[in-house]
């Protein structure tokens, strides 16, 4: 048992939270991709993968940037969430193994 209930009906709370925080970390993480390719290549978009006049490395590189960027805005951001929801609720949303 938590201060607000049990763990498991706590957990499935946490369900609809960690899914608007992590759509508002798609949102962060899509910001801040932008200002490092504008900043990095000098241009206002990255390159698609089906733009014919960009090279394989620009292409490439801006998709690695793109998901290293994502992934590590996607980590803090879930990470926050699970911490806070903590803090609140007195559960730790995933697994509690260390």
């Amino acid at each position: 048992m938590t201060r607000y209930g049990n763990t498991s009906t706590m957990r499935m709370m946490y369900k609809p939270l960690g899914l608007i925080v992590s759509v508002l970390g798609g949102v962060v993480a899509g910001a801040i991709f932008k200002r490092v390719w504008r900043a990095a290549a000098h241009e206002t978009e990255a390159p698609e993968a089906t733009d014919k006049g960009k090279g394989w490395r620009e292409v490439v590189t801006a998709a690695a940037a793109q998901g290293a960027i994502f992934g590590a805005v996607k980590a803090v951001i879930d990470r926050a969430g699970a911490r806070g929801f903590e803090r609140l609720t007195g559960t730790w949303p995933g697994p509690n193994e260390r």
